[in-house]
């Protein structure tokens, strides 16, 4: 068993004002995509650079964190729904805690569309730009829940087990770093290798959701499910639904994209 390491999560704790390491991932995240976006051919080519860039890094950290509060409270607290509507504050009170990645992902995918009206900019090419570096923030994420102590695993009795503090005394697979390396620096390498061959517009938007949907449904298997929730048809959790509900989204995407006429993003076309 390995002691696990009692960090604070917060980094600068000043009367009511706090700086905590959840939310220095989130903008972590959100500067490498930044950065990232802008070091792919495909981005340059639509002007998805400079000023452009910053905008659509602002409308999409809006809408993940608009959708991954709502997902959470539509996904993980069904059973609170009425009690939110009585006290609406909580709808928002994101300092709470309480964030869905499936929500999160929603949210962004609409933010991500009504940026690409505004600016009438292909909503594909701006997709498959932002996806590959959505792994990125996705590992700083989970890195994040294990320093809250958060989103622990289910327990075990592996060497490199952990007692959280949150946990009850028993010692538990540090599921948050499987989600990290997983979801996280595997994931990215993938998709960032995968975007240098020649596909249809559209298409990394299908390996993630697949690829996601899969690494993340194995993980499952060694986190604790939300006590709320529980298990779901007896060995699977709702994050395990969630998830194949992505893969089979990305199946019916690659479908739909592989019966675009040609110029709409169904031919092949160079490297990002």
């Amino acid at each position: 068993m390995l002691p696990y390491p009692n960090i604070s999560p917060d980094i600068v704790h000043i009367g009511p004002l706090r700086l905590r390491w959840y939310g220095l991932m989130y903008v972590l995240g959100f500067i490498s995509a930044y950065v990232l976006v802008q070091k792919q051919a495909r981005a340059r080519e639509i002007g998805l650079v400079g000023a452009s860039a910053q905008d659509l890094i602002l409308f999409l950290a809006i809408g993940l964190v608009v959708g991954a509060r709502l997902g959470y409270i539509l996904f993980y607290q069904y059973a609170n729904l009425f009690s939110y509507l009585k006290n609406p504050i909580e709808i928002i009170a994101v300092w709470h805690g309480g964030m869905s990645f499936h929500g999160g992902l929603l949210g962004a995918l609409a933010a991500g569309w009504w940026f690409s009206r505004r600016r009438n900019l292909p909503l594909l090419v701006i997709a498959d730009s932002v996806i590959v570096t959505a792994p990125i923030g996705l590992g700083l994420g989970r890195i994040g829940n294990f320093l809250n102590g958060e989103l622990f695993g289910r327990v075990s009795d592996v060497p490199w087990a952990m007692i959280f503090p949150q946990g009850g005394p028993l010692p538990r697979h540090p599921s948050q770093l499987y989600e990290a390396l997983g979801e996280g620096l595997l994931l990215f390498l993938l998709m960032w290798n995968l975007r240098k061959r020649s596909f249809a517009d559209g298409m990394m938007v299908v390996f993630f959701l697949c690829f996601y949907g899969s690494i993340r449904f194995v993980i499952e298997f060694f986190r604790q499910p939300d006590p709320q929730i529980g298990f779901i048809w007896r060995y699977f959790t709702e994050g395990q639904l969630l998830c194949t509900l992505m893969i089979i989204a990305g199946l019916l995407l690659a479908l739909l994209l592989s019966r675009r006429p040609q110029g709409q993003g169904g031919t092949p076309r160079h490297s990002r």
